[in-house]
């Protein structure tokens, strides 16, 4: 038997007995006009609205004039292409398959790469060949968790997606540039999905609570609640409505007609954090984990960071808060730690919550435990104090540009000395303007790394023939 992604059978118990499945799965969609968020990709005349076959004749026949096949579907070299959606979990993929099963006329098969190899791909190609030869139907080929097949597995999909024996959904979590092969990548569409905001799990949870597939209004859901469960959701669609089932049914096996806020942490064991991250909170608790880095207390600094995690704060933003520490409170005492900070937050824009939890504790832990330094903020700090009080002055006659015609007369690039040209790489020449020739900025701490900068430092300044300031 062909694996399908919802199986008749299962979709008849669900008919007699909705409530027996999750209320996640029976608030899925049934339109994409249902779908909530990624409306960036719902527009009229995407491709997810041309695989559902909106404006297509539904009819039946054969294909007339406007290139339309009798099952709905657009013929030729102008039919719809494959799709590969990449985004967090809970953000809609599969939800955007079971749209696209639901409403169109095609043949619908899903595989799982957890479970298939090659086998069962060919499988599917086979078949899809047979209904499009017999019966003209086409095939859409739902793939979850694409990144998940090897090379070879991916391979084995080419020739049905070039020669469109199947019309291919694939989905991945992970970033599909590093995570599918080229070849696949080039022959179909990358629809990158996006976190939800609160709105829209806001909306989903309403939707929930009142319509006849949900929870038919039998619990209300009061404020405070509702913003715990979406600090809870992170974003996450499925486990919105995961943890709204659940703490709706212990209130109700409570006999109460709402479900409050004790009811809803003794159910998902998370507690509310006091956390408001549009008020005084989230400036206070951001500003506590940076000055807690800075005083090299890592202990203090994961609690914070903790607090922002469990509150739902946006990971992106405390990945940049540790790019600018690295920089302002460590800087060149320890010349990992920017590289840490910034390829932190490259991987939490790729991989999201609740993983990317992980990945800013080891870049908290790593810069709250680095020797510190201020140097390199305090130096451009009064360099930008200078220019900002006029100090600026005209580009020494010798450091200007001598490349255009005419350059030579006005004196340009004239008694320049290449330092390249010198045993010790280092030519006594002036270089700042005549007004600040003899200020120094950068003031090296003797911490971790940058000792070795205050020894060169000093070195080039005395061979610059400085005068001391």
């Amino acid at each position: 038997m062909e694996p399908d992604l919802f199986t008749a059978a299962a979709e008849e118990h669900q008919e007699k007995d909705p409530a027996a499945s999750p209320l996640a799965v029976r608030m899925r969609p049934r339109t994409l006009d249902e779908v909530v968020g990624q409306q960036h990709l719902l527009k009229p005349g995407s491709p997810l609205r041309r695989l559902v076959g909106e404006g297509a004749d539904q009819r039946g026949g054969a294909a007339g004039p406007s290139g339309k096949g009798g099952d709905g579907r657009r013929v030729g070299p102008a039919g719809p292409s494959s799709v590969i959606l990449w985004g967090p979990p809970g953000t809609g993929k599969t939800t955007l398959a079971y749209v696209v099963s639901k409403a169109t006329n095609k043949r619908f098969v899903e595989l799982s790469a957890i479970t298939a190899g090659v086998k069962e791909v060919r499988a599917v190609i086979d078949g899809a060949r047979r209904a499009s030869g017999g019966y003209g139907q086409e095939t859409v080929l739902f793939l979850d968790e694409i990144h998940r097949f090897s090379k070879a597995q991916q391979d084995s999909l080419l020739p049905a997606v070039e020669n469109r024996w199947v019309t291919l959904i694939a989905a991945t979590t992970e970033n599909p540039y590093f995570s599918v092969i080229s070849p696949l990548l080039s022959r179909s569409l990358l629809l990158t999905l996006e976190p939800l905001v609160d709105d829209d799990v806001r909306g989903l949870l309403r939707r929930a609570l009142t319509d006849e597939r949900g929870l038919k209004s039998a619990v209300a859901l009061p404020e405070d609640t509702e913003d715990h469960l979406l600090r809870i959701a992170g974003g996450d669609a499925r486990r919105a409505l995961t943890a709204l089932e659940a703490a709706a049914g212990a209130a109700l096996d409570k006999g109460e007609g709402e479900i409050s806020l004790t009811t809803l942490e003794e159910t998902v064991d998370r507690a509310a954090v006091k956390y408001d991250r549009d008020g005084d909170q989230h400036y206070d608790v951001a500003s506590a984990l940076i000055k807690s880095i800075r005083g090299s207390d890592v202990d203090a600094a994961l609690h914070y960071l903790a607090r922002m995690i469990e509150a739902g704060e946006d990971p992106r933003f405390i990945a940049r808060r540790l790019m600018i520490s690295a920089s302002e409170d460590i800087g060149l005492a320890d010349l990992n730690a920017l590289p840490i900070a910034v390829a932190a937050a490259q991987a939490v824009a790729m991989i999201g919550f609740p993983e990317a939890a992980l990945t800013l504790s080891h870049a908290t832990i790593a810069l709250a435990l680095a020797p510190k330094s201020n140097a390199a903020t305090t130096a451009i700090g009064a360099a930008l104090e200078d220019v900002r009080k006029g100090l600026a002055g005209s580009v020494p006659p010798h450091l200007r540009d001598g490349h255009y015609k005419g350059a030579a007369k006005l004196g340009h690039a004239q008694g320049y000395v290449y330092p390249h040209d010198l045993p010790e790489g280092i030519a006594a020449q002036q270089y700042a303007p005549d007004v600040l020739k003899d200020r120094e900025y950068y003031s090296p701490s003797r911490h971790g790394a940058e000792a070795r900068y205050a020894d060169a430092v000093e070195w080039t300044r005395k061979h610059l023939g400085r005068k001391r300031s």
